[in-house]
């Protein structure tokens, strides 16, 4: 909102500054704001000062504070008792669009929480945290990813869609035959010509198939694309291949899975290759979306919530609220 009055820009600094600092309560501290000036403003009618009313609602600020103390209930909680926290997500939830499904939403935050926090020295990372979101399915069909997802499918129909203990070839070079730096021309004239070229373009598929089978990869990502050859060379030699996937998400899956990401066939060994427990692809209803999971991963205790919303707005709602729920449970240590 674009505001022009000076005392309502100072209400949106703190609401702002509430987000920033608690990640909730946004509302709430506006409408008491406004309470408070409207208190305000009666006072000044009697003719005192504007110093002297900031004094008292100072005072009357820490006696606040200090009954808090008095009234406030501790409760402990632990990865076996987590209705508490339960509880404290489902009233940051009540307010929001997602009301209606509340209950599991806070589950699914508090369960992704508990998953990467450090309750010995009380530490949460969010960034371990990744909130996605896809349009389509109900807002009911959200739900925890123990692992990072990707939005690609198996380069081939026939792949296997599932794949457990996976070793993982995290590649940067492309399926193809070396293409020359300068101009070329090929001359065939002959039917022997051409399968000696045919020939030699497979042995170059063997070869780089055969590297990746022989240092033990179970699945290979590959930055680039590779053609129809090649993916049935991969598909007829029973090595799962996802292509064309975007370097972020390529630095993300190998950070996640302990691996390195290779630039040559010729680099690759055992040492380089990422570990997940499971590495699946689901699809989504009726429709042709596709999206690879890769879950328990060796090196992170990153999760994912991936949300479902019937358009763009509900998801995006939702990924705000999550962030709150988040925000709120990651704010309660332990015996708080």
């Amino acid at each position: 909102m674009d505001v022009d009055n000076q005392i309502a820009k100072l209400m949106v600094e703190l609401s702002r500054s509430q987000d920033y600092e608690i990640g909730d309560g946004t509302t709430g501290v506006v409408v008491m704001a406004g309470a408070v000036l409207e208190q305000a403003e009666r006072l000044l009618e009697r003719g005192i000062h504007p110093i002297w009313i900031a004094e008292g609602y100072e005072m009357a600020s820490r006696i606040a504070v200090e009954h808090l103390d008095h009234i406030a209930q501790k409760f402990d909680f632990g990865p076996t008792n987590i209705e508490p926290l339960v509880q404290t997500c489902m009233t940051t939830l009540s307010s929001k669009i997602v009301n209606r499904c509340k209950r599991p939403l806070a589950e699914i935050a508090v369960e992704a929480v508990l998953s990467v926090a450090d309750l010995e020295r009380k530490d949460v990372n969010l960034d371990l945290i990744k909130v996605e979101g896809k349009v389509g399915g109900k807002l009911e069909d959200t739900e925890l990813v123990y692992g990072i997802t990707v939005d690609k499918d198996m380069s081939h129909p026939q792949m296997p869609k599932k794949i457990e203990d996976a070793k993982i070839a995290i590649l940067t070079c492309p399926f193809e035959p070396p293409k020359p730096k300068t101009k070329h021309k090929v001359d065939i004239d002959t039917v022997e010509k051409f399968q000696t070229l045919r020939q030699q373009e497979q042995k170059y598929f063997d070869d780089m198939v055969q590297k990746c089978k022989d240092v033990g990869a179970t699945l290979v990502i590959c930055q680039w694309g590779f053609d129809d050859e090649a993916n049935h060379l991969l598909m007829h030699r029973n090595l799962p291949a996802v292509r064309w996937v975007g370097g972020v998400e390529l630095e993300l899956i190998a950070i996640a899975t302990g691996g390195r990401i290779v630039p040559r066939f010729q680099e690759l060994t055992p040492e380089k290759l990422g570990r997940a427990g499971l590495v699946r692809e689901k699809s989504f209803g009726t429709t042709k979306d596709k999206m690879l999971y890769i879950e328990h991963c060796a090196n992170s205790r990153a999760v994912t919530i991936f949300i479902r919303g019937g358009n763009k707005m509900m998801i995006e709602e939702t990924k705000r609220s999550i962030h709150d729920a988040l925000c709120d449970t990651s704010h309660k240590s332990p015996n708080s």
